[in-house]
């Protein structure tokens, strides 16, 4: 890709991002422009990638040909605010946050102007990242690859329409947190029976990542997947009623769907 990409944050999302970026040699880190306030976060991610970096926005917005707004949703009004009179005619602006629909971001601008609708996760951060894109009307096919590409540099990407963005909100981008409360449950119920707690945690979570794993390299429905662990009158069958007496199921539904409904409710703010 023979593209500038910009940067505006250098959180842990943001240099998580352009680690992918890196390691997949999508563009070299001469390519790759980074501004923030914070210089201590930029200096340290400039001698980790070898990156440009700058404290002044409206450089990463002249300078970007793809140009990532990876800041908090509270700080979008003020830095769009701030670089809408200096980004290129033809830039693409790939927005990150919780609740910034297209729409909005194009009425922040003040123009029509190519935007991609991003919502990735926390797990970028060790490259297993899973990412919703959805792409305006006015980007082209090429484009939409291009920005596929940058986002399966660090976990998995799929194309979704706008309207299924709470829902992913709630089944990958929040979900995180779900299976973290999961693995702390099931290591505290190892350690009440006597295991010790780091070796409880690497057992749950080395579980979690080789169920999720199987899932996704043998495509077969994670009911089968289950059905084949559950011996008749075994251990696992046992667990597994006790989760279906407590209601395990209802209580994710349930969770997921008021994360929906929350997410709709930060998007409907104005």
């Amino acid at each position: 890709m023979n593209k500038t990409i910009g940067f505006i944050g250098c959180g842990n999302m943001g240099v998580a991002m352009i680690g992918g970026i890196i390691k997949a040699n999508i563009v070299s880190p001469s390519n790759i422009i980074v501004g923030d306030l914070n210089v201590k976060s930029l200096e340290e991610a400039k001698a980790k990638y070898g990156i440009n970096i700058t404290t002044d926005n409206n450089e990463v917005a002249r300078t970007s040909d793809i140009l990532i707004l990876a800041v908090k949703p509270n700080l979008y009004p003020v830095v769009i605010n701030q670089i809408k009179t200096q980004v290129k005619e033809e830039v693409i602006i790939v927005t990150i946050a919780a609740g910034k629909d297209i729409k909005g971001t194009e009425e922040s601008f003040g123009k029509k102007l190519k935007v991609v609708r991003v919502m990735p996760n926390t797990p970028a951060l060790v490259g297993e990242g899973m990412s919703a894109i959805c792409p305006n009307e006015i980007i082209t096919k090429e484009e939409v690859e291009e920005i596929v590409t940058i986002f399966e540099s660090f976990g998995k990407a799929e194309i979704v329409s706008e309207k299924l963005m709470d829902v992913v909100t709630a089944v990958s981008g929040s979900a995180p947190a779900y299976v973290y409360m999961f693995i702390e449950a099931m290591s505290d119920a190892a350690v009440l029976d006597g295991m010790p707690r780091n070796q409880a945690y690497k057992f749950a979570a080395q579980a979690v990542l080789g169920a999720s794993k199987m899932v996704l390299d043998t495509g077969m429905h994670p009911g089968a997947l289950k059905d084949m662990v559950c011996s008749p009158g075994g251990t696992t069958i046992e667990a597994v009623a006790t989760l279906e007496e407590k209601g395990l199921r209802t209580a994710v539904i349930s969770a997921m769907r008021a994360c929906t409904k929350k997410s709709i409710d930060m998007s409907n703010l104005k």
